[in-house]
């Protein structure tokens, strides 16, 4: 019965977390005149939360979860490639981050790991569309206009968010370590399933 009872809690943790990370997404705001589209919203920090406390995968769940939410409530006029773009930058920087965290549970490493997460946020994201998503969805853009979207506007803007959720995340770690301590020892006691999952 515990064991159920824990793996219920564990699910409504992460559609609680999702369904924050969808209302956060509303919360949006451009920065780049040039590139109005390109906007900065905080819905990857409960998937970050989510990340540190129940490991990388959780965090890329609530990411995956976060934005079928989204194109059932109110999607993108992309034809889902706004969603696909927000959780590959999402999923890359929370499941970085998470998995660098994992190995040592401290204040530094949480910084090393944002630090890690956004890094590998901003390349992961030039990849991406480079390779994925603008073929997808302006598959006629010059190779010169591609570069200075890469350059001026994808690249900065994805450094720009990890790191403004990076220094939200650090201000609040005091209180997100005692949720996460909480939560993984009733994780060790009560459901070692879940608990292996835990960081």
């Amino acid at each position: 019965m515990n064991n159920v009872t824990n793996k219920t809690n564990y699910l409504i943790k992460i559609a609680l977390m999702a369904s924050i990370s969808v209302i956060l997404m509303y919360f949006e705001f451009p920065i780049f005149p040039a590139f109005p589209w390109l906007k900065i919203d905080a819905s990857d920090l409960p998937a970050l939360i989510g990340s540190f406390a129940f490991g990388p995968l959780t965090g890329v769940l609530i990411e995956a979860l976060k934005n079928v939410l989204k194109l059932l409530v109110k999607p993108t006029i992309t034809g889902g490639v706004g969603e696909l773009a927000n959780f590959i930058i999402g999923a890359t920087f929370v499941g970085t981050a998470g998995l660098v965290y994992k190995f040592k549970k401290t204040k530094m490493n949480a910084v090393i790991s944002l630090m890690v997460g956004t890094i590998v946020l901003g390349i992961v994201g030039a990849l991406a569309n480079i390779y994925i998503l603008i073929p997808l969805f302006m598959p006629n853009m010059p190779k010169n206009d591609l570069m200075i979207y890469i350059t001026n506007g994808v690249i900065p803007i994805n450094l720009i968010k990890g790191a403004g959720i990076s220094l939200i995340t650090l201000v609040i770690y005091k209180r997100i370590s005692v949720i996460i301590n909480k939560s993984n020892k009733k994780l060790d006691a009560r459901h070692p399933e879940l608990s292996k999952k835990a960081v």
